[in-house]
């Protein structure tokens, strides 16, 4: 039975790394979309909106080094390397035209890329994403707190637990989805990848404060969370909304997913897949 993120391929980097992808073709000609996601996240998070983008569109899933079935990057996970992968992640799959999602940590990489790549890019979907706009995001408290989690993340890693914390998003997944998760989602490499990351990317996305990557002429939408959660209490979810309400006041569309928090594309796969298909059309 064929696996309900697609056909597995592998993308080869400038460097000679290998990335791993999983395509499903769409229905016929269009915009191709192209998944990003979250800081350890890996293809496996797209489970549940990939599939209904699928319906309409050629979608595309795919694994940083480091994560899923991607070997680690030996030169580090800056923001500008994981740019430079979803850079030649569209340079494999051809001109475009284009329209990227990127959830949480995604959002930030996508815009980067739009803004260096060859290709078309016609549009962006941001899913819950970091903004640079949203101050708590560089805050002491806020770094510390990801300091703690990614200790006790190790911690449970290398024990075999941390898919425990993950229970719901797992339960949630289909289930080829699912044992792709529990076999590759919740490994000390995973954190290992997450905490070098971690190392600069807060620092690298609080100087787009005064120096953003350009914005092309794309079309923007911004899904927001609407609900407190997932590591983030009330005051930090408005102070994120505002982030994304200004990051479309331009012209984009901002959408609530009013039942989800952090994890839109597991509580609401609907809305995402809703809002790809209203910018494609």
């Amino acid at each position: 039975m064929a696996h309900v993120q697609g056909e597995p391929e592998w993308v080869s980097t400038r460097d000679g790394r290998r990335l791993y992808a999983m395509v499903l073709p769409g229905p016929g000609s269009g915009p191709t979309v192209v998944f990003e996601a979250g800081a350890a996240a890996s293809r496996s998070s797209w489970g549940l909106v990939q599939p209904l983008v699928g319906e309409f569109a050629r979608a595309v899933v795919y694994d940083r080094s480091g994560l899923g079935r991607s070997a680690p990057d030996p030169s580090g996970r800056t923001l500008d390397r994981m740019a430079g992968d979803l850079v030649d992640v569209l340079s494999h799959f051809g001109p475009g035209p284009y329209v990227l999602v990127g959830h949480s940590a995604g959002g930030p990489i996508v815009r980067l890329a739009a803004s260096r790549t060859s290709a078309q890019v016609s549009g962006l979907v941001l899913v819950d994403p970091a903004d640079e706009a949203a101050e708590v995001l560089f805050s002491p408290r806020f770094r510390g707190i990801e300091r703690k989690l990614l200790r006790t993340g190790r911690i449970l890693a290398a024990a075999g637990l941390l898919k425990f914390l993950y229970r719901p998003m797992v339960r949630a997944a289909p289930g080829d989805v699912r044992r792709d998760l529990v076999r590759e989602g919740f490994t000390p490499q995973v954190l290992r990848t997450q905490t070098e990351q971690a190392r600069t990317f807060l620092d690298e996305l609080e100087a787009w404060r005064k120096n953003p990557p350009p914005s092309g002429d794309w079309s923007v939408t911004v899904v927001s969370g609407g609900r407190a959660g997932d590591g983030m209490n009330a005051a930090m979810r408005a102070e994120a909304n505002a982030a994304h309400a200004q990051r479309v006041s331009s012209g984009g569309r901002h959408r609530i997913a009013e039942k989800s928090g952090h994890l839109a594309p597991v509580t609401e796969p609907e809305v995402v897949a809703e809002e790809i298909r209203r910018l494609l059309s």
